[in-house]
């Protein structure tokens, strides 16, 4: 695929994984494309923990359920709403192939991180550079790619044993899937719609939307 193919047919996915192995080379050219992001200052903050041990990807799928049921309860007074997210897979942590956990040590670098003086998250966006790098190779490499967000940091920074200091910033599900659906599932099962790009789109200086839009 050239790169848009890649862009447009990447999806974050839930319930596509097969469990097939991945070749080792296979995952190493994923990860060499997220260590090639660019990063502020060249302090390539990210590091990439691989996890496969079972009781451990179990223990953080019986959180990530619990924090969906916190969700859920948030939805308690709109019955429409609430019956969308039920429908809603919000994880593949058991079904896919091992996950990626990756982290932000806003130490790297440092202690003069060229470039982030005047903006702290800039090494937070590097992170986030090198994660969009591993699921577009991974998407490339017919592999899906799913990002857990129900957790709370501090969970999994003792689940995994992350230092104090280091952030997670995601939990990637990857592994070989039997497909890649063609609409995202948010909007397949009607919790949003694409915003269009010319709402997106400004020239010289921020302009509201026209009521027409």
């Amino acid at each position: 695929m050239n790169l848009y193919d890649v862009i447009h047919t990447r999806r974050d996915v839930r319930g596509q994984f097969t469990g097939a192995p991945i070749a080792p080379e296979t995952l190493d050219r994923v990860l060499a494309a997220a260590h090639a992001a660019p990063s502020v200052g060249l302090s390539q903050p990210w590091d990439f923990i691989i996890v496969r041990d079972p009781l451990v990807r179990q223990a953080f799928h019986a959180h990530v359920q619990s924090e969906r049921d916190v969700f859920a309860a948030t939805l308690a007074e709109d019955p429409e709403a609430a019956a969308r997210f039920a429908r809603i897979k919000i994880d593949g942590i058991l079904e896919s192939t091992l996950s990626i956990a990756v982290t932000y040590d806003p130490s790297r670098g440092g202690p003069a991180v060229l470039g982030r003086h005047a903006i702290a998250d800039a090494g937070l966006y590097s992170v986030c550079l090198a994660i969009q790098n591993l699921w577009l190779a991974a998407t490339a490499e017919k592999l899906g790619v799913g990002w857990v967000s129900f957790y709370r940091e501090d969970f999994l920074s003792d689940l995994l044993g992350i230092p104090a200091g280091v952030r997670p910033v995601a939990w990637l599900c990857l592994g070989p899937v039997t497909h890649l659906e063609q609409t995202p599932d948010l909007e397949r099962h009607g919790w949003r719609t694409r915003r269009p790009l010319h709402l997106a789109r400004h020239e010289n200086r921020w302009t509201p939307a026209s009521s027409t839009d």
